[in-house]
């Protein structure tokens, strides 16, 4: 998209430019917003925010913020999973596998898609595609993790095409987490190939 740029935020970066990130959430999920409900509100959403870009969970934090012509239109997040992650906890895998085994984390292994959002003005011009590709493209970890609604048709459907697989299935444990989310995986290191 002619116009489209992209910045690149560690944690402390994030947690200075939180005010813009409130504002492409309250641009990208005016619906949710308006729901009512209290894990989709503004307030709640940022106190998640800062919890994800806390000095004290160490680093790796990424944000990554499309801009066109200058305005922020939409962002992407995530970090690699820690040994004593929270990320796996009440996690159904589809398949026999061993839970244990696939859960194993190393700081080095995982990187957990947290977010990826789009001004609901901008939405289907192939920014969030492009956001998404923008924070994986340098990944060193072998695989990347997300959890998604499974009644979310539109995003569903932009995942698959993208190269993800659902795996499981778990409900997140933020207070007021509903539904309980499809959890989603995609090998990175074939794409360094």
């Amino acid at each position: 998209m002619n116009g489209l740029e992209f910045a690149h935020y560690t944690a402390d970066a994030a947690r200075e430019g939180r005010d813009v990130v409130e504002d492409v959430y309250r641009r990208s999920y005016r619906d949710a917003i308006e729901s009512r409900r209290a894990f989709s509100s503004p307030e709640t959403f940022m106190q998640r925010f800062d919890a994800y870009t806390d000095p004290a969970r160490g680093s790796g934090f990424e944000l990554v913020v499309a801009y066109l012509n200058g305005v922020a239109v939409g962002q992407t997040w995530g970090w690699p999973l820690t040994p004593n992650t929270a990320w796996w906890v009440g996690l159904q895998l589809n398949e026999s596998a061993e839970v244990t085994e696939f859960i194993e984390e190393s700081g080095a292994r995982t990187f957990a898609l947290s977010e990826v959002m789009v001004d609901q003005s901008h939405s289907g011009r192939g920014i969030a595609h492009a956001l998404h590709d923008e924070l994986l493209a340098e990944r060193t970890e072998a695989r990347a993790t997300l959890l998604v609604n499974p009644d979310n048709d539109r995003a569903y459907s932009a995942y698959r095409r993208w190269g993800w697989a659902c795996v499981g299935n778990l409900t997140p444990t933020w207070p007021d987490a509903t539904p309980t989310f499809d959890v989603l995986v995609k090998h990175l290191e074939e794409e360094s190939l």
